[in-house]
């Protein structure tokens, strides 16, 4: 294959989505142009790109090329489109001021399959909008809906809702693992299949410090809302679209399947609070490509509830595959946990670049999280990291949430295995970059009774920074400030090292202990 070649991973009516097959590219490449049917050319230098005004039922070929060079031609057919309903033939004023919600909503209501909901030129402020099944909804360049952030004009969506046999239930919000009432999201997706959201427009969700980032003028409310909520959905798409300011995480995939987030560009102010990218939360078949992060808490969390949701529904998150994205700035550059009590089981991140991240792979689990949380096949390749302070860490010790400083938790003695008992395993870096670090290379900290099982590390390069500052590598009790320290283990079954170099570190290279077996082939 060569590195000019083109894969399509998305097509809609009016966009498509290819990537750049060139196995150095991450978030950017080398700029290259994009030749369509007809001698349309768009000029880039990222690996993975959405083509809009494209138009529905015609066939389209593509190619790409850079330096007299050009890859293989593209061929594909966009979706048939049966009619647009522009939202201001509803009456949407899209003036800044008007509440355009009802108006938007009926034109999502009224759309018939097949068709797309049209948001174009203006600014449509709104409160919340709920989609439906087979439609496409798009924010034509130029295009905001901006949030009223009024919360006495939100509904409220119920945790939980006992099913009329009293051997069920229906749950139509979630905050943080836990089925809790909960203000509804911007946009809600509910039992929908075949939508795709896209655009050049924006979302905002008018969030700040003097709303719903202001803790102490949210007591008593429930949650707040997401900017989108997708619950038990199937075959979703969202593409293109820029996200900022959500009240809360800015996109929450719940128990859905086949998922598509390509393109994206998800902003949030550094210090703000609880505004995680995109966390699928017991998910089946994830794909997030292209989109640039950055955010005040993790980029990409993922997550399959606490121990109620965990040991009711048994749904892990699984077979997610995240790659050529640009994490700028936020807690955790990929994230799994802490809410994960159904595990976790495959998930690939590859060709990726983290950049001033407080971790890169950060792995969060605590006793507790029950024997079905199982974390396991979890690959980072192809990765760099720049400014990064720590760039692996795996904590079994996570302290936050209402008991996650007691001393069932934080204590480092050896406690009889039980039902509450999480595992860890099967966790592979390789070819992995991480330059400028600050607070430590590698800090893995496994339970006594239950050892993180496998570690395996091939082609890493660790190099700290001379400005390094001290911090805490870790979110648990007795992880003390450091600054330079190269790696660090506790309770590991196997640790296999190939190729891994650390410089610029303090003090010893390695701090290891309670590790079965440490496997060097350097």
């Amino acid at each position: 294959m060569s590195e000019l070649d083109l894969k399509l991973l998305s097509v809609g009516q009016r966009s498509a989505v290819v990537e750049l097959c060139d196995p150095l590219a991450d978030y950017n490449a080398e700029e290259y142009e994009l030749i369509l049917s007809g001698g349309r050319t768009i000029k880039t230098d990222r690996a993975v790109v959405e083509i809009f005004d494209l138009s529905p039922s015609c066939e389209y070929k593509i190619t790409a090329s850079r330096s007299g060079k050009t890859g293989k031609e593209l061929s594909f057919k966009t979706e048939s489109e049966f009619v647009t309903l522009n939202v201001r033939d509803f009456g949407a004023r899209g003036d800044g001021v008007t509440d355009d919600t009802q108006c938007i909503q009926a034109a999502i209501l009224c759309c018939p399959p097949k068709s797309r909901v049209l948001i174009p030129r203006g600014i449509f402020k709104f409160t919340n909008l709920f989609l439906k099944s087979d439609i496409t909804l798009e924010l034509a360049e130029g295009a905001v809906l901006s949030a009223i952030p009024d919360k006495s004009r939100l509904p409220i969506l119920p945790g939980r809702i006992e099913s009329t046999d009293e051997r069920s239930e229906f749950l139509p919000a979630s905050w943080e693992g836990d089925p809790l009432n909960s203000f509804a999201s911007l946009i809600t997706g509910m039992y929908v299949e075949n939508v795709r959201i896209c655009g050049r427009g924006t979302l905002d969700g008018s969030a700040s410090f003097g709303n719903w980032w202001n803790a102490e003028a949210r007591k008593n409310d429930p949650a707040r809302p997401k900017m989108i909520f997708l619950n038990h959905c199937k075959n979703v798409t969202v593409s293109g679209i820029t996200l900022k300011n959500s009240p809360a995480w800015n996109i929450h995939p719940y128990f859905s399947e086949n998922l598509r987030f390509f393109c994206l560009n998800i902003q949030s102010p550094a210090n703000s609070h609880n505004t995680d990218g995109l966390n699928p939360e017991s998910c089946t078949g994830v794909e997030i490509a292209g989109i640039h992060f950055s955010v005040g808490d993790d980029c990409i969390a993922i997550k399959s509830g606490k121990l109620y949701m965990g040991r009711t529904y048994k749904t892990p998150s699984k077979d997610i595959y995240i790659h050529n994205c640009l994490m700028l700035r936020g807690h955790g550059g990929v994230t799994v946990g802490s809410e994960i009590a159904a595990g976790v089981d495959g998930i690939t991140v590859r060709s990726c670049r983290f950049v001033e991240t407080d971790r890169g792979l950060r792995v969060k689990t605590r006793r507790g999280r029950g024997r079905d949380s199982y974390l396991r096949g979890i690959l980072f390749d192809s990765v760099k990291m720049e400014g990064v302070l720590t760039p692996f860490v795996i904590n079994c010790f996570y302290y936050c949430g209402p008991d996650g400083k007691s001393e069932y938790v934080a204590t480092k003695e050896k406690l009889p295995v039980d039902g509450r008992t999480p595992r860890v395993s099967d966790i592979t870096m390789r070819n992995v970059v991480c330059e400028n670090c600050s607070v430590a290379g590698i800090y893995f900290y496994g339970l006594p009774e239950s050892p993180i099982e496998r570690v395996e590390m091939e082609n890493v390069r660790i190099a700290f920074s001379k400005d390094a500052k001290p911090s805490r590598a870790a979110m648990m009790n007795g992880c003390e400030p450091t600054c330079r320290k190269g790696i660090f283990i506790r309770n590991v079954g196997q640790v296999t090292f190939k190729n891994v170099t650390v410089e610029g570190y303090d003090g010893e290279k390695e701090d290891i202990s309670g590790v079965g077996c440490v496997v060097r082939e350097d």
